[in-house]
């Protein structure tokens, strides 16, 4: 595959085309981040305003990721991409134009909805690329993609500094942020124009049923509500947090207006999944062997997300404040330094792909990548003003290589689950990323740096062990093309005979 990566025909086109599809709604997520000082500064925000704005650039990621996760099975990423991209240009304009916190909050969590893109993603470099590339594939879609997220945190100061001069000599972080909108805009109508949902002669699958995700398993059904609630208690955690002292964007009357919400959006999502696979829940439908898969491996799954990805969005919104404050340093230079942490993934996701298509296991591939992301932040737990900075800028990349090396080896098994629901299933591991970000952003929020830390490598260690346990190699890890059409034909005929 690596031979053919720096060419531009056929599939490697549309890898390149959809990596920076990424890569643009990575720069809209990730633009705030690099401002939050100077931003917090202009318009007189307390410092636990700017820690909650950051966890609002997560909040509506969640339920997006599950939405676009079903729109995109049922119209397929061309479209979706293309629309997502650009909506990017609503937020990033609202946030530009913004003139108090409450604003802002509007804006950001407008903005968590760009961040569901990697999702639609997904789905594509699966439809053009094989079972036994696949960690490689996904590994440079989503670490070339996640640059940008570095692109945020380098470029976007530079160009409000090198703007200033627009804006009465101060930085110009209005103009660089609404102008990442504008750019995204512009590439989902090129991305639409472009790009195709599949190879020539190829035909895209879609599940027989949206609304919900379809299980194969009664206990697989129980494990998939229980995954939903997780997902709602995040968006209750942070009507919570919104309404705390110094914050006050929700009464009390209106977070518990909030949490009613959610609950009703919880029946509802149960009562969709209950209609999809009501016809299993009764009895009357059973799945032939090669069409079944465990909702638990998903779960487990979710899980990897939260420790690597999860702690990825967590460190990437902080660290710049990070730096700035424990070594006094100004927010530009403590940017470009915190930068250093999503620069990485142009080569650690790939790389985390590469090693679960090369290694021969993307159980333990997994597992060993997950014990190195909790050392890593074990390791920044103790990082204080007296240390030299490079080597608070290693330890840091360190512990940044193994957690994006984690997400590529996610994704390198993500879409091996079950092919025509592939969408949905990277949209609920993807939604908990986002989750563990609003969690380690909640706990942030309300201690401090060293205990954000300490929290995230505990919680990667464990899941180390529950990889090793439990995480099972899935079916057809390493197939060719050939072996693919022979599988999905195979269960084709098997779907047929138990309909029969």
């Amino acid at each position: 595959m690596l031979k053919g990566l720096f060419s531009f025909r056929d599939r490697y086109r549309i890898l390149h085309q959809t990596w920076f599809a990424f890569f643009l709604t990575f720069v809209c997520w990730f633009n705030f981040a690099p401002f939050a000082t100077t931003i917090g500064k202009q318009l007189d925000l307390a410092p636990e305003q700017i820690k909650t704005l950051g966890i609002c650039n997560l909040a509506l990621t969640i339920p997006a990721r599950l939405i676009i996760g079903m729109l995109l099975d049922r119209f397929g990423p061309r479209i979706t991409y293309s629309i997502l991209l650009m909506f990017a240009a609503v937020p990033c304009l609202a946030t530009a134009f913004s003139q108090d916190f409450n604003q802002l909050v509007i804006s950001r969590l407008l903005m968590g909805i760009v961040g569901s893109g990697f999702v639609v993603g997904i789905r594509m470099v699966a439809e053009w690329f094989p079972p036994k590339e696949m960690g490689s594939a996904q590994g440079i879609y989503g670490g070339w993609g996640n640059f940008g997220a570095f692109g945020a945190e380098f470029a976007l100061p530079m160009i409000a500094v090198a703007t200033s001069f627009l804006a009465g000599g101060a930085s110009n972080w209005r103009l660089a942020i609404a102008l990442t909108g504008i750019i995204a805009a512009i590439y989902g109508v090129i991305y639409y124009n472009t790009a195709q949902d599949t190879p020539a002669g190829k035909v895209y699958n879609k599940p027989k049923k949206n609304g919900a995700l379809e299980v194969t398993s009664v206990k697989s059904f129980w494990a998939m509500i229980l995954s939903n609630f997780g997902l709602i208690f995040a968006l209750g955690l942070l009507a919570w947090r919104l309404e705390q002292k110094n914050i006050h964007f929700l009464n009390q009357t209106q977070m518990y207006l909030a949490w009613v919400l959610l609950a009703g959006l919880f029946a509802y999502q149960t009562y969709k999944a209950y209609q999809v696979n009501k016809e299993l829940l009764i009895g009357k439908k059973t799945y032939a062997p090669a069409q079944r898969y465990q909702f638990g491996q998903v779960a487990l799954l979710e899980f990897t997300y939260v420790t690597n990805f999860g702690s990825e969005l967590a460190a990437v919104s902080m660290l710049p404040a990070f730096f700035e404050k424990t070594f006094g340093l100004e927010h530009v230079v403590a940017g470009m330094i915190a930068a250093t942490y999503p620069f990485l993934n142009l080569v650690s996701r790939p790389s985390g792909g590469l090693i679960s298509d090369k290694f021969g296991s993307r159980k333990w591939t997994m597992t060993i990548i997950s014990a190195g992301i909790g050392i890593g932040y074990l390791i920044i737990h103790f990082i204080n003003s007296s240390w030299p900075i490079p080597l608070a800028i290693a330890a840091t990349m360190f512990a940044a290589y193994f957690a994006q090396a984690g997400c590529g080896a996610t994704y390198g098994i993500v879409p091996l689950i079950k092919k025509e629901a592939t969408g949905q299933i990277a949209g609920n591991v993807g939604a908990y990323g986002n989750f563990g970000g609003v969690i380690y952003l909640t706990i942030f929020s309300l201690t401090d740096a060293s205990t954000l830390f300490s929290t995230m490598g505990i919680a990667a260690i464990i899941c180390a062990f529950m990889c090793g346990f439990f995480l099972k190699e899935p079916k057809g890890s390493f197939a060719s093309g050939d072996e693919v059409e022979s599988q999905e034909t195979e269960v084709n005929r098997s779907s047929l005979l138990v309909e029969e």
